[in-house]
């Protein structure tokens, strides 16, 4: 049971506990100061995927828990803000789908992967996209005209954009690297 709860997986489980608090922020009328907070929280939820790793790998606590539950909290607080940015008009939801979409398949890729025994970390071009997703996300969630950024929500959406690419791509590199277990399943 100590090992259950590790820094690491109580930073985990605080992002996830946010996700409800972003959905509320979100949902009610919106002004500054309330586009401020979801702004916070948001930052507050993507800062403890950098730093739960991060204690994990530097102090070798890393548990099992952590390696399952690390990714589906990264890919629910995306989810979750960019689901809830698209009736606020600040993203298309097209551009949504295929980031969602690629998550699923991935994860699926992953699941796969982990009934042969193999374990698939995230990649370099994965951690990189997920950075470009934070850093756009974040553009898009603070209010527009707070501070004087040029083109914020421009700048917000080529990050995006820039994510989309990356994810395509990297979702590519893992079915590349995962393809002998997909031709042994189906054998």
């Amino acid at each position: 049971m100590k090992q259950l709860f590790t820094v690491p997986n109580v930073l985990t489980g605080f992002r996830l506990a946010l996700i409800p608090v972003l959905i509320v922020l979100f949902s009610v009328t919106q002004s500054t100061g309330i586009e401020l907070t979801t702004f916070w929280v948001f930052s507050v939820a993507a800062a403890t995927d950098f730093v739960d790793g991060y204690v994990a790998r530097k102090y070798h606590i890393e548990t099992v828990l952590g390696k399952m539950m690390d990714p589906i909290a990264d890919k629910a607080l995306v989810t979750t803000a960019l689901i809830m940015l698209i009736p606020l008009h600040k993203i298309p939801a097209w551009v949504c789908l295929l980031i969602i979409s690629r998550e699923i398949i991935v994860t699926g890729f992953r699941g796969l992967a982990a009934t042969t025994g193999k374990v698939v970390a995230a990649g370099k071009v994965g951690k990189i996209k997920s950075n470009f997703q934070y850093f756009g996300l974040g553009f898009l969630i603070f209010p527009l005209g707070v501070l004087p950024v040029p083109h914020q929500h421009g700048i917000g959406m080529i990050l995006i954009y820039a994510s989309l690419v990356l994810a395509i791509w990297s979702g590519g590199a893992y079915f590349y690297k995962l393809r002998s277990i997909f031709f042994e399943t189906a054998r």
